[in-house]
């Protein structure tokens, strides 16, 4: 999910949109579609909001209509048709009902009767990362109160969590955490189902941890990798030097993976001082 107090570069844009850079530029340019802000380095800057209104357009003009009658129409009404289309036409339209409702039971039961019926990492990849990214839009523009939200991710988080519980996989042990600060959890589990799936025995530990603290339960529990993961770049610049020490206070030999959009950005740095950036692509944030 976007995070309405965050900014995103075009390539974030690109990949939570569907859009590649080069449209994106030429909707700004030709159809003045949104005006992202520009950066001290000259790089666009998009809000939460900009980013669900190119989905909305990603979504009609996927449908067949045309960039240049929809740049036409109102903000108002091009998310409201977006908006529509995507409930008619959606399996993911009652869990969002329930969850604008307030519905805590009808919600539990609807996650509860998909994560059975597709497994974890099906579940993961079909229903939690679309689900986030609707909430997200509906979120970041308004259209959903703070309080369903939290009702959203309690519900999946804990979901999620209990599926990885119960069936932890019996390979090379994986422990995982967010990084000191991180609130969103939506995305790092839908990793971890996929890295179960694999064969992966996962240990979550949960976020916003302290690095010391991962250190110390990867020499307790000896795994063949650690993998962290953050949302904003901000996080991981803020955690940069402890960051640039964690790897050589791993046991020896474990592998120290870091991923998540805020990730990417600094991976330079972070592949210098000895972490692979291989935690599962970019994925929408979500607050716990």
């Amino acid at each position: 999910m976007t995070d309405p107090e965050q900014t995103y570069e075009i390539q974030e844009v690109a990949e939570l949109t569907g859009l590649s850079s080069a449209r994106l530029r030429a909707w700004e340019r030709r159809y003045n579609v949104v005006r992202p802000e520009r950066q001290a380095n000259g790089y666009r800057a998009y809000t939460a909001s900009q980013v669900a209104l190119l989905r909305a357009f990603a979504r009609l003009v996927n449908a067949g209509e045309r960039i240049g009658d929809l740049a036409a129409e109102s903000r108002d009404a091009v998310l409201a048709r977006a908006e529509a289309a995507a409930g008619d036409a959606s399996p993911l339209s009652p869990l969002v009902e329930a969850v604008r409702g307030y519905d805590r039971d009808l919600l539990e039961a609807l996650v509860s009767d998909r994560l059975g019926r597709m497994g974890l990492r099906r579940f993961a990849e079909e229903v939690v990362l679309p689900l986030a990214a609707q909430i997200g839009d509906l979120w970041s523009l308004g259209k959903l109160p703070i309080a369903s939200e939290h009702l959203a991710s309690e519900v999946v988080v804990h979901a999620l969590k209990g599926a990885i519980r119960e069936a932890p996989g019996e390979g090379p042990l994986l422990l995982a955490s967010g990084l000191p600060g991180e609130r969103h959890e939506w995305g790092l589990l839908s990793t971890l189902a996929a890295a179960q799936s694999e064969g992966w025995q996962v240990h979550y530990l949960g976020t916003d941890l302290p690095l010391d603290e991962v250190i110390q339960a990867a020499w307790t529990l000896r795994p063949a990798a650690v993998a962290l993961s953050a949302s904003d770049p901000e996080l991981v610049q803020r955690n940069l030097p402890a960051l640039n020490r964690f790897v050589p206070r791993l046991p020896p030999g474990v592998r120290a993976v870091i991923g998540g959009r805020g990730a990417f950005p600094a991976g330079n740095i972070l592949l210098h001082h000895g972490f692979h950036l291989e935690l599962g692509r970019p994925a929408p944030a979500v607050r716990r």
